[in-house]
């Protein structure tokens, strides 16, 4: 498939003048202050992580010049700044060369792949993209591969974590910016993973955070509503157009024939060299599936991909998990993966508070954590609930973030109320806002008279929805949070316990108080 395999990096430096050259040739380079022959090893944004021999970017709108300094001290030997800010940081740092540009963020991109000695070619990178299923479908095609060559085979960078061969810890953001995402390939080349896959949000392709990255394979999942606002997309021309730029930087693109607006993704995806699509009984399709049933435990659906059909037993619930299933395993027969691993790998997969469920011993109770936060996600995830469990009661608890993306205060207690028997409104992430405001504007949505109520306190709001779910079978859904341990407020970011340990509170609360129906 034209995968780039085995060209393994063997190390090097590259010179200020080099980079100036490629920032040149992009026609973004305003200047290159003496100290040419300077040789460069990596780059970082960040002044208090910049390593001895690289070069520090001088970003963001609350840079300080004394940022500058910090990075010196610590070892990096060269600078990248935009022309509105050399003057006064050649005051800062007289003596150390620096490369001034007219368009920031774009050369950070290009300075950084360089000083990293372009490590995506030299490992196979999957690039995944869409307004819901990034993270299921990254860990789903992530469990393909380790099933095929080993555990801890495959780099991640994503929304819960990243994982790179060398760090593996909790992610920030959904992609890094630059100089972090390049860093991340190169330990990843330099690990000698056998391949990475990346979540790559709007404002990473917006931003240029993944530009210049070589995909293998961009996956586009679906589009829908989400993140309009002041700080992140004006409308939703933008946000589309922004997500439609992955196809600007793969070699093989790969769409969901059953998205929204399929007819302009499949028009930008003929910038790929190949396009192979994927689709829920589409025979036309290059990976499609037939036969689905949902259950308590999940679903089961036929796979044909390849020439060839099996069975697949899915752990989680709902047309659109088959659907993130199907893009995952024919991102995996591109790389060159097998149709018994793609299986194996499919049915034990695990995501993070996504989707897991947490059963009382007496069947009567179940908690959901899901990290479902927009309109699309809630109707995917709230559907193929009320459907896999029927006649229960469903209680669902959930919020709205501050400060950005309003329309979900509109859009999810509209949908929740389609499938919920009760909703508990509650914080999530309110930022500068009073999480009361939010809830009220949430409220001001639902039909009249819809059985809710409001609790501010996330763990309170929770053991509530707990108490309300006695009495009768009943699926509690902790919605948005997930594996998170923290809220988002005007005091910064706040511990709090994780969806997950509270769902697992809520069930073993449900056990003791009902010994004798185990």
């Amino acid at each position: 498939m034209g995968l780039r395999r085995g060209c393994h990096y063997t190390g090097g430096m590259i010179t200020l003048a080099e980079l100036a050259r490629t920032l040149d040739r992009a026609g973004i380079l305003t200047s290159l202050t003496p100290g040419a022959d300077v040789s460069v090893s990596g780059a970082s944004c960040d002044s208090r992580s910049v390593r001895a021999g690289e070069l520090f970017v001088c970003k963001g709108a609350t840079f300080r010049p004394a940022f500058l300094a910090g990075a010196v001290g610590k070892g990096a030997v060269a600078y990248l700044c935009g022309a509105e800010h050399a003057d006064e940081l050649a005051q800062v740092a007289p003596s150390v060369p620096a490369l001034v540009t007219s368009d920031l963020r774009r050369a950070m991109a290009l300075v950084s792949a360089e000083a990293f000695g372009r490590p995506d070619r030299s490992l196979p990178i999957v690039g995944i993209t869409g307004t819901k299923g990034k993270t299921t479908t990254a860990y789903l095609l992530r469990s393909i591969v380790d099933a095929a060559r080993g555990e801890k085979s495959c780099g991640m960078i994503g929304t819960v974590e990243t994982f790179d061969g060398v760090t593996d810890e909790p992610s920030r953001n959904t992609t890094p910016e630059a100089p972090d995402l390049w860093r991340h390939l190169a330990n990843a080349r330099d690990a000698r993973l056998s391949a990475l896959v990346m979540e790559v949000s709007s404002q990473a392709l917006k931003y240029d955070r993944s530009y210049g990255v070589g995909l293998d394979v961009a996956c586009f999942l679906n589009i829908g509503l989400d993140h309009i606002s002041p700080v992140e997309h004006a409308d939703f021309e933008d946000y589309f157009t922004s997500k439609l730029k992955i196809f600007s930087q793969c070699e093989t693109a790969v769409v969901n024939l059953d998205s929204d607006h399929v007819d302009r993704i499949l028009d930008a995806a003929s910038r790929a060299s190949r396009v192979r699509t994927f689709g829920i009984g589409r025979p036309d399709a290059d990976a499609w599936a037939d036969d689905l049933v949902a259950s308590e435990g999940g679903m089961s659906f036929s796979l044909h991909l390849g020439g060839w059909e099996r069975p697949v037993e899915l752990p989680f619930p709902g047309d659109f998990s088959v659907s993130n299933a199907l893009a995952a395993a024919l991102s995996a027969h591109l790389l060159g993966i097998g149709p018994d691993d793609i299986v194996r790998g499919l049915a034990t997969t695990r995501v993070p508070g996504r989707m897991e469920f947490y059963h009382s011993k007496d069947r009567k109770l179940t908690a959901v954590v899901d990290y479902a936060h927009n309109r699309l996600a809630f109707e995917s995830l709230l559907s193929a609930v009320s459907s896999s469990f029927a006649g229960a009661q469903v209680i669902s608890v959930f919020g709205a973030v501050g400060g950005k993306a309003e329309e979900r205060r509109r859009d999810l207690p509209e949908m929740a109320a389609r499938f919920s028997d009760y909703i508990v409104l509650t914080s999530d992430d309110p930022w500068t806002e009073d999480p009361l405001d939010i809830c009220r504007e949430m409220e001001r949505a639902l039909p009249p008279d819809f059985p809710h109520e409001v609790v501010i306190d996330r763990e309170e709001a929770a053991r509530r929805a707990f108490e309300l779910a006695e009495g009768r079978r009943s699926v509690v859904l902790l919605l948005a949070k997930g594996h998170e341990t923290y809220q988002h407020t005007r005091e910064g970011f706040v511990p709090c316990v994780s969806d997950c340990e509270l769902a697992r509170r809520g069930i073993e609360a449900h056990d003791r108080a009902h010994p004798a129906e185990r």
